[in-house]
């Protein structure tokens, strides 16, 4: 649901009812992962997708019904072999759909819009709802803020909301969205229940060193991914807006300098573009002890050996070089600055989701790589 707060927050701004379709868990080849929502107000107004079109007619429906009767559920779209017309996923995969009506003074609305308006600025929060258990705490809310704390709760017992939250929180600190299963009472003792953790958090951090053409394609790549995207370069003549107007951000310092005062974390990418073992040596001698999820460096295999060795001679570890993303992209065979910034942005995409690069055509991998959102056990609703 929070991958449409800033839209959602506007209709509780304008106080409109709304029922909101969230996608619990997945199961098989599913288009969309946990999180992903649809929305409808009352007027019939849709925004969002679940499925990418297979189940978005059948999920409307639910969000009306949902608004009419203001009955939570919980519903499975599957493929179905024994009626080609039946309302399911053609991919073959399963996913599970709660749908909320969100009303204008309800509890559980003002715990959603706390959320949503947390989201919509940028802060990092996470929502926290039953998806499955007890009818009577179906759809309930827990916000988590990361400054510790948190807002609602499900009335079951009170150590039920402390032990969400703190899971929440460790989702939260994570950026992770996904499922977890816990006791009505907060342990293992009650019914089972199954929570949704939504985290948002800000965007990831891509920064690119060294302001050439090719940078100039990677931030707009950086982008479109969803990364917040800064540019930096020692030398002022090249690091203007004029030439990056699509950067969130642009430094003219040291690139190492730079580097040893900017916050990173687990989702920073960092593509080191400069060329120059001036800047390339002691950058890339902090970047390859830094916790980020990447670390990219340009040049031809000639200039990676020469620099590598470079690298050996101020002390950096055969496992802190085997980090190194270099030549950094996969191999698509370009050539222009844009096709080199997709060969980029394509190493970036299958590193965080734990894809090979190779041609999905003929190969006998997993389209979809994420394994932290299996479906949950138990019977949850129909199956289509």
């Amino acid at each position: 649901m929070l991958d449409i707060a800033e839209e959602l927050h506007r209709w509780v701004e304008q106080g409109r009812d709304f029922a909101v379709a969230t996608v619990v868990a997945v199961g098989g080849s599913a288009p969309r992962q946990p999180g992903a929502a649809l929305a409808v107000d009352a007027d019939g107004t849709a925004i969002g997708s679940v499925s990418g079109g297979c189940v978005e007619g059948a999920v409307y429906e639910l969000c009306q019904q949902a608004l009419e009767d203001g009955e939570t559920v919980l519903e499975r779209f599957g493929y179905s072999d024994d009626d080609a017309f039946a309302v399911g996923l053609t991919c073959g995969g399963i996913i599970d759909i709660l749908v909320t009506p969100v009303r204008a003074g309800d509890p559980v609305c003002e715990v959603l819009a706390a959320g949503l308006a947390a989201a919509s600025r940028g802060e990092a929060a996470a929502l926290a709802r039953v998806v499955s258990g007890p009818a009577e705490l179906l759809g309930r809310a827990l916000l988590v803020r990361t400054e510790g704390g948190y807002d609602g709760g499900f009335g079951a017992h009170p150590e039920l909301d402390r032990t969400v939250a703190a899971e929440a929180g460790a989702f939260l600190d994570a950026g992770r969205t996904g499922t977890l299963e816990i006791g009505e009472q907060g342990s293992r003792c009650g019914a089972p229940l199954t929570v949704l953790v939504e985290s948002s958090v800000p965007a990831p951090r891509m920064i690119v060193f060294g302001a050439i053409d090719f940078a100039s394609a990677l931030v707009r790549v950086g982008k479109f991914l969803g990364y917040h995207v800064t540019v930096c370069d020692a030398r002022p003549v090249f690091a203007t807006r004029t030439r990056f107007p699509e950067a969130d951000e642009i430094v003219v310092e040291w690139p190492h300098k730079y580097l040893e005062r900017t916050p990173v974390d687990a989702r920073t990418v960092l593509c080191v573009l400069t060329h120059d073992a001036k800047f390339d040596i002691p950058l890339l001698q902090l970047a390859l002890r830094l916790p980020v999820a990447y670390v990219g460096a340009m040049g031809s295999r000639r200039t990676h050996l020469d620099r590598n060795e470079r690298l050996r001679e101020v002390g950096v570890t055969e496992l802190e070089l085997a980090r190194l993303r270099s030549p950094i992209g996969l191999d698509l065979g370009a050539r222009t600055p844009e096709e080199t910034a997709l060969s980029i942005g394509a190493e970036i995409v299958a590193n965080r989701r734990g894809g090979s690069g190779v041609s999905l055509t003929g190969a006998h991998t997993p389209i979809h790589h994420d394994v932290t959102s299996s479906l949950p056990t138990g019977r949850i609703g129909s199956v289509a």
